[in-house]
């Protein structure tokens, strides 16, 4: 198997169908190719498109996961690669935004550079508004600084892989994945290749803003411990200052004696202490919370159902 097509649905019931076909376009000269549906438990009907599309292409190899509810894109991701068999493994999404043509461009490249072990998209230009763009920005120059490893800057998971790199990812087995740090953690050499980002056919996306910071948040726990460092540095702050503020405080009952007054600076002090402390409690708890959740080993995924074009329905 040449190439393994990996593709994530979360409600594309109106999308599969135009995806295949572009691919086929594309892929019109390419028969070692093999197509790997994973349905993360949408609500609409794209698990009855994905069927009908296996019954309607038994000449075509494609596998078809179906997810027991919604895991998420990263446990999607996990599945696919654990499924696939061809010797290169790309990652697109099933809305035509990434188109196929990149797929091809991007073998090409690997197939013709051996020095490199994957190919990742990125985009150039950003078609988002100014808001959403800034804090993607500010996002990657975060996690630089923080983490030890490098991110692209707009970098996506559309990208083509080596075996070679994708057995090494499926040996973390970590439960909170962030796929594009550890595409970056296991080094190889990453060709980036620019793309444009094309509209979405049907449908619209499942990300919102909450749902990118809290995906943000993960990228940055899951790569460094400088949130927990910071806890550190700013409690070490606070006692500093505590004591500075207690050392004063003894001066001037000594010299010049206290009367009752300074109400609103010792609220002021108690609510600025309390809430630093709830708010390094709460990183510390972030950490133990994702050990805890380590620590049970609960399956990333569960498949209620498996259909191939070769071996038939499994469950």
């Amino acid at each position: 198997m040449k190439l393994s097509l990996i593709i994530p649905c979360y409600n594309e019931e109106k999308n599969i169908k135009p995806f295949y076909q572009e691919c086929l376009k594309v892929f019109k000269d390419e028969k070692n190719i093999e197509y790997i549906f994973i349905n993360d438990g949408s609500k609409d009907k794209t698990h009855y498109e994905i069927k009908e599309l296996i019954k309607s292409n038994q000449n075509i190899n494609i596998s078809y996961l179906n997810f027991s509810r919604n895991f998420g894109k990263e446990a999607a991701i996990l599945a696919g690669m654990k499924q696939a068999q061809g010797d290169y493994i790309s990652i697109i999404d099933a809305d035509l935004q990434q188109n196929p043509k990149y797929v091809k461009k991007m073998l090409e490249f690997l197939e013709n550079n051996p020095d490199y072990d994957s190919v990742a998209c990125y985009q150039e230009k950003r078609k988002e508004s100014k808001i959403l763009i800034h804090f993607k920005n500010m996002f990657y120059s975060i996690i630089n600084k923080l983490s030890e490893i490098d991110f692209k800057s707009n970098a996506s998971d559309f990208r083509v892989l080596s075996k070679q790199v994708v057995n090494s990812i499926l040996e973390m087995e970590e439960y909170y994945r962030f796929s594009k740090g550890l595409f970056s953690w296991v080094g190889y050499n990453t060709y980036y290749m620019p793309y444009e980002v094309e509209e979405r056919k049907h449908g619209k996306s499942s990300w919102s803003f909450f749902g990118l910071i809290k995906y943000a948040m993960n990228g940055i726990i899951s790569f460094s411990l400088a949130p927990l460092k910071l806890a550190s540095i700013l409690g070490s702050i606070s006692f500093i200052g505590s004591l500075i503020y207690l050392i004063i405080i003894i001066i001037q009952k000594i010299t010049v004696g206290i009367e009752i007054s300074g109400y609103a600076t010792i609220v002021c002090l108690i609510l600025l202490f309390g809430g630093l402390q709830m708010i390094l409690i709460g990183i510390i708890g972030e950490y133990l919370g994702r050990t805890y959740i380590e620590v049970k080993r609960r399956p990333k995924y569960i498949i209620k159902e498996k259909i191939s074009t070769k071996e038939g329905i499994t469950k």
